[in-house]
């Protein structure tokens, strides 16, 4: 009889890896177990359904079980893993006992939880399950004042649906500025100015104390810039590894808790995989480990897992990590690490500035876009960037993380070729101004004989 896979986990990367693993090798008995009834959906596009930027929720949906079943998976919804034999090869789940040859973890995540009085009422909101979403999307109506708590690109993101949706919004966070963690006060000052411009009230520096009730239901929110009545509190804080299976099995562990993997998604067991949110995996600058990042990232993981389970040979390198959102209108991106960063890790830079437009400028729809690079001194490698403006940040950030990876410097992308075609692209590209500028800047500083 031939090998059979089971797969934990029917997000991105569960759904990834188990169809690639079969399409890999056809002849593979293939198992998806799930805890949730859907598949195939994009949670990252909830808060633009809440916001009606996408009419309906069931957009969001990708595929369909019974498509899978027709690939030739075995799927197994509404079903939880309740434990897993490595030694006899046998996992648990209602109350029977199943053999396998081949393990994916692909669990995910949970949610970072307040440790503040009152985080147990009704009313606090966690976005991850579309369906606790669709059923949260039909009490908005009778609701009038949010408060969303975290400065992860997602409060930005929920902050701004409701505020679409009419609801008075305020957006709090212990950060100096939006999004500190990640992005830069240069960067942040416009995406700010985005967000309050649909109406939201935001409120950096001040810290989440507690949560209100009446009843059994959140009423305000406690902060150190005092109580702020609500009838629905949003808490997107960090996303956390879901490990609690992996901790059973006594897989090994990284520092930042997620599942500890090599290049070919193996974990410390034998015949034992993982991708998706409950791994880390190495940051390519760095090489530090990093967990939370994108569905993309979680996807391409999952393939790698489900190809090599199958009998390929695939590596996933370490991470770049392209990144970009929308605050209200404004589009806001980067990879590899911004100036706030690299001062926090002791890491030595110098800086690029450029500011272009997306098309040509007497197009109808021409947008500035203001590009931020970090490189290497004297090599002028490039290792990190920050963007924002309008259309084309995705792609130009997709880009630099990908040549950044190979290598590129300063010097390179200040001679890059680029697309001129008035309706998409200007005569020059914003990537290269920033790249000249730079390059004159430190010419200056060497004629000048000016450290870097």
């Amino acid at each position: 009889m031939s090998e059979r896979l089971i797969v934990i986990g029917g997000g991105g990367a569960g759904t990834a890896a188990a169809t690639i693993a079969k399409r890999c090798n056809p002849d593979l008995r293939v198992t998806l177990f799930s805890e949730f009834p859907d598949i195939a959906y994009s949670p990252c596009g909830i808060p633009y359904a809440h916001g009606r930027e996408i009419p309906e929720f069931q957009s969001l949906f990708l595929s369909t079980v019974r498509r899978y079943v027709e690939d030739g998976l075995d799927m197994r919804m509404e079903t939880t893993i309740t434990d897993v034999d490595l030694s006899r090869r046998t996992v648990t789940a209602r109350n029977k006992h199943e053999g396998f040859d081949k393990l994916i973890l692909c669990t995910g995540f949970v949610w970072e939880q307040p440790d503040v009085p009152g985080a147990n009422l009704e009313g606090l909101h966690y976005v991850k399950d579309i369906r606790r979403a669709i059923e949260f999307d039909k009490e908005l109506d009778q609701m009038r004042r949010a408060v969303v708590i975290g400065g992860m690109w997602l409060g930005v993101e929920m902050a701004g649906a409701l505020a679409r949706r009419g609801l008075d919004v305020q957006f709090i966070d212990e950060g100096p500025w939006l999004l500190s963690e990640l992005v830069d006060p240069d960067v942040a000052e416009p995406a700010q100015e985005a967000l309050e411009k649909l109406g939201v009230n935001v409120r950096m520096g001040t810290r989440l104390l507690g949560f209100e009730g009446s009843g059994d239901r959140v009423r305000a929110v406690s902060t150190s810039a005092g109580e702020l009545e609500c009838d629905v509190a949003v808490i997107c804080l960090h996303k956390l590894p879901n490990t609690s299976l992996a901790a059973t099995l006594g897989l090994e562990l990284g520092t930042l808790g997620g599942v500890v993997v090599d290049d070919h998604m193996r974990s410390s067991a034998s015949g034992v995989w993982a991708a998706g949110d409950v791994i880390e995996v190495p940051h390519g600058l760095s090489m530090l480990p990093i967990t939370g990042l994108t569905g993309s990232h979680a996807y391409a993981q999952g393939r790698t897992a489900g190809a090599n389970a199958a009998g390929e040979d695939r590596t996933y390198d370490p991470v770049w990590i392209p990144w970009g959102f929308m605050s209200g209108d404004y589009t806001i991106g980067g990879f590899s690490i911004g100036e706030t960063l690299a001062e926090a890790m002791g890491i030595h830079y110098v800086v690029a500035k450029g500011v272009g437009v997306s098309r040509a400028r007497y197009f109808p729809g021409a947008a500035r876009t203001h590009v931020k690079l970090l490189a290497e001194p004297g090599t002028l490698r490039l290792i990190g960037g920050q963007l924002h403006g309008g259309e084309g940040i995705k792609e130009r950030c997709d880009f630099l993380a990908f040549v950044a990876k190979r290598g590129a410097t300063l010097e390179d992308l200040a001679w890059m070729e680029n697309i001129y075609s008035p309706p998409i692209g200007a005569l020059y590209e914003p990537i290269a101004i920033a790249a000249q500028n730079g390059l004159a800047e430190q010419q200056s500083r060497a004629r000048q004989k000016v450290p870097a």
